[in-house]
């Protein structure tokens, strides 16, 4: 149960919430390219690729970004 809870107030999983043509990203490790057209973030070994127009960060903190723009495509 203990484990739950923590799981719970901290979570470790990769979560995506996608509002008005804004992607907020929480718990990746690294942003590995940062274009206008193109995002790529890193989870453990996986990559995932964000592709769209006026892509731009609204928000950058240490597991959490907020991606601003016209988000065509996102590749896990």
């Amino acid at each position: 149960m203990m484990n739950k809870i923590i799981e719970y107030i901290n979570p470790k999983g990769l979560e995506f919430h996608y509002k008005n043509n804004k992607l907020n990203i929480i718990n990746y490790d690294k942003i590995v390219y940062l274009e206008n057209d193109k995002i790529i973030l890193l989870k453990d070994d996986k990559t995932i690729t964000i592709k769209g127009d006026n892509l731009s960060l609204l928000k950058l903190l240490e597991n959490e970004i907020l991606i601003d723009g016209i988000i065509k495509q996102i590749d896990l």
